[in-house]
């Protein structure tokens, strides 16, 4: 009886040891954490939520668990997160609203999401000067909202525009169509502050167009998803809205698609967006069933209604079926390109980006054994958008891309695809370059760990 009481008082010690050190190496504690958000900062429910639970599941890797997310209030909030982070050598996993939460390689060995999310403040707005100051958290709809009081907008069109914040725009380098006139989200980025991996504020750049002074940073962390630094404040350039706004939609033979587009891009025509569409995403848009080509004008009302004529004018006489969309029509048209390529309903959806020869984007947009494609075709930049696909699949067009002159990154897939392959597919020689600048910003490889080109 006594050697009974002495074996259960000595297992039940070994227990409570064991759950001692098993929370301690394997769960974030999150007092020191509230000291610095507070209670309400700090959220142990994500999973309770589909939409993060989706994002998680497709983000992170299997042997990889997120005990929780942090929300700071302000920016010097989130440097004293990320500094109790490198201090503790505890991997984050930075992010907005979480809309592109799963693009990019799973993270490995994270344990806490740091979210921007309420950092969401306009800073100034420079109406006469054309630029606007923001938090990182802020969302894109949020900002065009605000600027459109003053006649004025940032010309990126993102993917879930009404969920994606500034900072994962820059992170991502998400564009879209627009990039055809306005160019890339770096070529509209004047400024950035951004918290270093020690938890140092640093800021880049300025809140001017002309600003030459010291490195360009804004370049280096525009598409580095996270992984150099948790951007906290964005300024960029902007525009004013345009008057008028319109749409030609030509569809038909890829041979006469091909010449039309030859002979847009060498005008004089100025149109703000020029997009290949494969003929499945034509049809679901119902414009049709053959191959596509959309292009918009917008500038004042008869600049718009004269270059419309013109490339309809010009389609139909190579026999492509030409439409004119305008007002209405045009902002659904645009408002469900988007929808239908991004739609994360379908768990087993992989989206791509890729990048070809633009003078292969025709033939590309029909040889490519895919569902759903856009390709701008000024650029040769575009989306892909698979539905039940396997590994081996995505690597068969990887190798078209890579044929024709370009790449393809998988951005949103299901976790077990993602680790059939290398998502990124780099196969250039700055890798060392980019490993040296991630040792440089990033010592202890706590932020976004393996979500970038070759694990960095």
């Amino acid at each position: 009886m006594v050697l009974g009481s002495v074996l259960i008082i000595f297992f039940t010690g070994r227990l409570i040891t064991f759950m001692k050190s098993f929370s301690t190496e394997n769960y974030v504690s999150t007092q020191e954490l509230e000291s610095i958000v507070g209670k309400a900062g700090i959220s142990l429910r994500q999973y309770t939520e589909v939409f993060w639970q989706e994002r998680v599941e497709k983000a992170v890797a299997p042997d990889t668990k997120i005990d929780c997310t942090v929300y700071p209030n302000t920016q010097e909030e989130l440097a004293a997160v990320i500094a109790w982070a490198g201090q503790n050598r505890c991997a984050v996993l930075p992010c907005g609203s979480g809309s592109k939460l799963d693009w990019g390689g799973l993270v490995k060995g994270v344990k806490i999401a740091v979210s921007t999310a309420r950092l969401n403040r306009l800073v100034e707005h420079a109406v006469g000067d054309l630029t606007v100051t923001a938090e990182a958290g802020m969302k894109f709809a949020d900002l065009q909202e605000n600027l459109a009081a003053s006649g004025q907008f940032l010309p990126i069109d993102p993917a879930y525009p009404q969920q994606a914040t500034l900072g994962g725009i820059v992170a991502t380098a998400d564009a879209g169509s627009l990039r055809h006139r306005y160019r890339g989200v770096r070529d509209l980025l004047l400024g950035i502050t951004f918290v270093r991996s020690d938890g140092k504020i640093a800021v880049a750049g300025g809140r001017v167009v002309k600003n030459v002074a010291g490195y360009d940073l804004m370049k280096l962390f525009t598409g580095a998803y996270g992984t150099l630094g948790v951007i906290s404040q964005v300024t960029f350039r902007v525009y004013p809205l345009p008057e008028s706004s319109g749409t030609v939609v030509l569809t038909g033979e890829i041979n006469a698609l091909s010449q039309t587009a030859q002979i847009l891009l060498s005008s004089a025509l100025t149109p703000t967006a020029v997009d290949l569409l494969s003929p499945e995403l034509v049809a679901k848009l119902g414009l049709g069933k053959d191959t596509g080509l959309i292009v918009r004008f917008q500038s004042i009302a008869e600049s718009v209604k004269q270059q419309s004529a013109r490339l309809l004018e010009v389609g139909e006489k190579l026999g492509l079926q030409g439409t004119s969309c305008c007002e209405n029509d045009e902002h659904q048209l645009w408002q469900r390109l988007p929808e239908t390529m991004w739609d994360s309903a379908t768990k087993s959806a992989i989206i791509c980006k890729i990048g070809i020869r633009p003078s292969e984007a025709v033939t590309a947009i029909n040889e490519l054994p895919v569902q759903d494609a856009l390709i701008h075709a000024g650029s040769g930049l575009g989306v892909l958008r698979f539905e039940n696909a396997t590994a081996d699949t995505v690597l068969q067009v990887r190798r078209g891309c890579e044929a024709k002159g370009g790449f393809l990154t998988v951005l949103a897939a299901p976790a077990d695809i993602k680790q059939q392959l290398d998502v990124w597919g780099y196969n250039g020689s700055a890798i060392d370059l980019m490993r040296r600048i991630k040792q440089q910003f990033d010592p202890e490889n706590i932020l976004s760990p393996h979500r970038f080109i070759s694990g960095i």
